[in-house]
């Protein structure tokens, strides 16, 4: 665990407590929004300008970090912005200030993913970019156990009490922020650029980066123009029976599996190419979208949500650090910057387009046409990259 450095440590930590507040809520999300008045096609747009809001943010504050120098005060400042978020969303529940909230909570990751992952670049080699990255999504995960499950205990003395959840997830928030205050840069590692910094200057990057890359995020992409929310895979589960605690059970289950599998996968991927770990992870959330889109029993659901798991742990830190690796130090937060502002833009056509074919087709259209585009992604895996060589890939 020598490459595992206190830095690594802090950031994982600051992960686990704002995964804690973020998923104590949401799994009780789409059945919260329904209560206040949101259809399923609303809860898809709002999932889907939620997550544009912050891919957009997350490729322009990449870029100032990149060009400033500096990466603790945007971790710092996008931590505390989404823990702020938390209690919002609950203090009026008219649709605009939902959207309002909501998106402030995505913007915080905006201003911090890039800066974050960056710091976890500088932490690593591209031999340990697995392991490192992995461990923090373990951490991160974790959190994920731990919130969903201490809203099922809420819930299962004080039933359908979803607004105090918001209330109470702002303390594991608010420790996040408080542990984010021990990061610090490292002003040697990093060469600043003064340069002005326009909302959309990382778009340059596209043109300037290797071919690699260009190749890399355009499957990427592909694959996110189908993936979309979590939110309805949740939302199937209740269409296919389970009650409110099995939706919450369900989930707090396959993030566990998820945790537990990101480490060892992250490490077996620095071993065997972190290409060849990606594919596979593309291959298991086919056959969960197929299986879901074909299957209503519960038993099957739940083995289904943990071979998700499975997709998560090989897929979530493995795609951000073979980014890394195929990219010049001085231009990390940049180029997953970059990536994730493209992606954040399909995630939202994604969960908007599933909320409008769930809403006119059912459910079990959009988990089938999401399998099929899947496997022509795993194709164009295959194919480009077999005669390209990025580095450990």
């Amino acid at each position: 665990m020598k490459y595992i450095t206190r830095t690594v440590w802090i950031l994982s930590i600051v992960s686990f407590f704002t995964d804690t507040a973020s998923e104590m809520l949401y799994p009780i999300m789409p059945i919260y929004l329904k209560t206040v008045g949101f259809s399923v096609l609303l809860i898809g747009i709002l999932e889907g300008l939620a997550e544009a809001t912050a891919g957009l943010s997350k490729g322009y504050f990449g870029k100032l970090s990149d060009n400033s120098g500096k990466r603790a005060p945007f971790v710092q400042l996008g931590y505390a912005l989404s823990s702020l978020s938390k209690p919002m969303m609950v203090i009026f529940v008219f649709p605009l200030w939902i959207f309002f909230a909501r998106t402030l909570d995505r913007f915080g990751k905006g201003i911090r993913t890039g800066a974050r992952d960056a710091i976890l670049s500088d932490e690593a080699t591209p031999e340990t970019k697995g392991k490192v990255f992995g461990f923090h999504r373990t951490m991160d995960t974790f959190g994920a156990v731990m919130g969903p499950s201490l809203a099922l205990v809420y819930l299962y003395f004080y039933p359908e009490d979803y607004k105090t959840l918001f209330y109470v997830a702002f303390i594991p928030g608010l420790l996040a922020v408080l542990a984010s205050l021990f990061i610090k840069d490292k002003h040697n590692t990093i060469i600043k650029e003064k340069k002005k910094t326009s909302l959309l200057s990382f778009l340059k990057y596209w043109k300037e980066s290797p071919e690699s890359y260009r190749k890399l995020v355009i499957g990427l992409l592909a694959f996110t123009l189908f993936n979309s929310s979590d939110v309805f895979l949740l939302l199937k589960a209740k269409q296919s029976g389970l009650s409110d605690t099995m939706v919450i059970g369900a989930y707090i289950f396959y993030n566990l599996i998820y945790a537990l599998f990101s480490f060892p996968l992250g490490s077996i991927a620095d071993k065997i190419g972190l290409k060849k770990m990606y594919i596979a992870g593309l291959t298991v959330f086919a056959l969960v979208y197929f299986g879901i889109g074909f299957s209503t029993n519960t038993y099957f659901i739940i083995a289904m949500f943990f071979l998700y798991g499975l997709y998560s742990a090989a897929t979530e830190g493995i795609s951000k650090a073979w980014i890394s690796n195929i990219s010049d130090k001085k231009d990390t937060a940049t180029a997953i910057g970059t990536y994730a502002a493209f992606q954040s833009i399909c995630t939202m056509l994604a969960s908007s387009l599933a909320g409008l074919i769930w809403y006119q087709f059912g459910a079990e259209v959009i988990f089938v046409v999401t399998g099929v585009a899947t496997s022509l992604v795993i194709i164009y895996f295959l194919s480009s990259f077999s005669k390209v060589k990025i580095s450990n890939s």
